[in-house]
């Protein structure tokens, strides 16, 4: 199974296929992307990963640029137990308005095929890497 974090906010609200995430972030300045890692998962899901048996992944590159460092760990975690930071947003775009949201607004586990269609297309590529070296 795999768990998939789903973005808040209110463009996110109502997109479910491909817009599903592992939970991710910025690497601050000096920061090993390891601990980044560690660091993005517990604030975007409230609880806090031990770095035991953990399975590096590919980085991939998303369409932004950005290039997504990530690792595999297995565990356990209740959804019903997330707790999220929160961001600051402009919203409406091109407004002064500004909205706090959650940075993620739920959790959920998926078998691989289910992962598959859930997450963003250019993080597929880590669940194709993770199903090789875990068969």
């Amino acid at each position: 199974m795999f768990l998939l974090v789903h973005p808040g906010g209110p463009f996110w609200k109502n997109k479910d296929l491909n817009a599903w995430s592992i939970p991710k972030g910025e690497i601050e300045e000096n920061e090993e992307p390891l601990k980044t890692a560690l660091r993005e998962f517990k604030e975007e899901t409230g609880k806090e990963l031990k770095a035991d048996k953990i399975i590096p992944l590919k980085p991939v590159k998303l369409k932004g640029g950005k290039t997504v460092y990530a690792w595999a760990v297995e565990g356990d975690f209740d959804p019903a137990k997330l707790k999220s930071n929160t961001i600051e947003i402009k919203w409406p775009p091109k407004t002064n308005r500004h909205l706090i949201i959650p940075e993620v607004d739920k959790a959920a586990w998926f078998t691989a095929e289910q992962a598959k269609e859930k997450i963003n297309k250019a993080q597929y590529a880590l669940i194709e890497d993770l199903l090789e070296k875990i068969h």
